[in-house]
């Protein structure tokens, strides 16, 4: 998962404000778009709510953190230039700490808070599973920037070639694991040369969904999988699989899991003889991974979904305008995402509102799901748009690797099967 510096611009934040929001299509600078009150079309404005659903404390803050201010930038820039006159975006930011239960009750929460009209998050995969059909049977939009397991969109038979869409309320702007983990095997055994990776995962959705594809897809190519294991998250004693690890002569690690525990695992990894580098998804791309490997993580791998936000020209507004903002903490490595998915949502109020003759519908939540799926803009992260299962047409990913002590980028590409 992607944390990047944060650029020191200096621009006034009220400035930085009234910058036309990435993805935008231009927008009329009305006034009366602060006015409170319902849409009464003498330039009243009606409040439409954006609910936010990330771990915003606990062990992946860092990340939950990013989206949420992300979000709420992308209102206070629609806010700014009246992007859609007559309305006045706002948050409600919910707290899931990563856990599938709490992220149902939050599901609930905003389903019953009335001004809600779609939902960015939440981070977790295997949070989105508990969330799904509450959002899905109150048709309300849920655009995650984060979740990669392929169930969430594809159903639960997409590794039989068989795609079941069972939300219609559920899109993301990051690709999928079918995408990630495929990726992943072609570069370690196409251009690391690595062919005996040791394989494990921490048992979660988002975990042990993507080992498996990377498994599969590296054994296809020619490699050879020597060996596979399973951690609880929370472990602190690695030394057994770093036993077998070094005893199986692999020659490199795939790990299917989060920064949390993957970068205590790389350093007793080392430390148990497997100097090997640790291979992972999006879940360990992040600067903590390299804090928590205690120096052990160099030559160490991850993918991310996209390319880096600070190498992208349609990315350069957001990186301003979010240092301008004054947020202590960095956009992350979901940042652009959010910002995208907040757009999403964003663009479908603005044509719900145009198809309605320039009044805010009564039954707007309902609108926003149906204009969803066809929103078409460039974004943070370049073009955004969704196919028919809700899943973003964007299938650019990012290797990086561990060098002096942070992540830097190997290798950016389009992945086409």
């Amino acid at each position: 998962m992607r944390k990047s510096s944060l650029l020191v611009v200096t621009i006034a934040v009220t400035a930085a404000l009234t910058l036309s929001a990435c993805g935008s299509r231009g927008g009329k600078s009305d006034s009366g778009a602060d006015n409170a009150g319902a849409n009464n079309g003498n330039g009243g404005s009606t409040k439409v709510v954006i609910g936010i659903d990330a771990p915003i404390s606990g062990s992946l803050s860092a990340l939950g953190l990013g989206i949420r201010n992300s979000v709420e930038l992308a209102t206070k820039q629609a806010n700014a230039k009246n992007y859609v006159p007559g309305v006045t975006f706002s948050i409600e930011a919910k707290d899931d700490q990563a856990n599938p239960t709490t992220g149902k009750q939050n599901a609930t929460a905003l389903v019953d808070s009335k001004g809600v009209v779609g939902v960015v998050g939440p981070l977790n995969s295997s949070v989105s599973l508990t969330m799904q059909k509450v959002f899905d049977d109150a048709k309300l939009a849920q655009v995650s920037p984060a979740n990669t397991s392929p169930d969430l969109s594809l159903g639960p038979d997409w590794g039989s070639g068989k795609f079941t869409r069972q939300y219609q309320s559920y899109f993301r702007t990051a690709t999928t694991d079918v995408v990630q983990g495929k990726f992943a095997a072609q570069y370690l055994y196409n251009d690391a040369k690595k062919t005996k990776v040791y394989v494990i995962d921490d048992k979660k959705t988002y975990g042990a969904g993507l080992a498996a594809i990377f498994a599969d897809e590296f054994k296809r190519l020619g490699g050879t999988v020597v060996g596979t294991d399973h951690i609880n998250p929370g472990d602190k004693d690695f030394s057994a699989i770093a036993t077998k690890v070094a005893g199986a002569g692999a020659d490199s690690v795939y790990y299917g899991g989060e920064y949390p525990d993957a970068g205590p695992l790389s350093d007793q990894l080392k430390k148990g003889g497997a100097k090997v580098p640790l291979f992972g998804g999006d879940g360990i791309y992040d600067p903590e991974f390299v804090k928590l490997a205690n120096g052990n993580g160099e030559g160490d791998l991850a993918t991310s979904v996209g390319v880096p936000v600070e190498e992208l020209d349609s990315a350069k507004e957001f990186v301003a305008n979010y240092a301008a903002a004054g947020y202590k903490d960095p956009y992350a490595a979901y940042g652009g995402y959010s910002y995208d998915a907040a757009w999403s949502i964003i663009e479908a109020v603005k044509a719900a509102v145009e198809h309605n003759g320039g009044k805010v519908p009564s039954d707007l939540r309902t609108k926003v799901l149906t204009e969803l799926g066809k929103v078409k803009f460039t974004g943070v992260t370049g073009p955004v748009a969704f196919d028919e299962y809700g899943d973003t047409t964007n299938k650019q990913l990012t290797v990086y690797s561990v060098q002096s002590g942070a992540w830097k980028k190997v290798k950016s590409g389009t992945y086409s099967g």
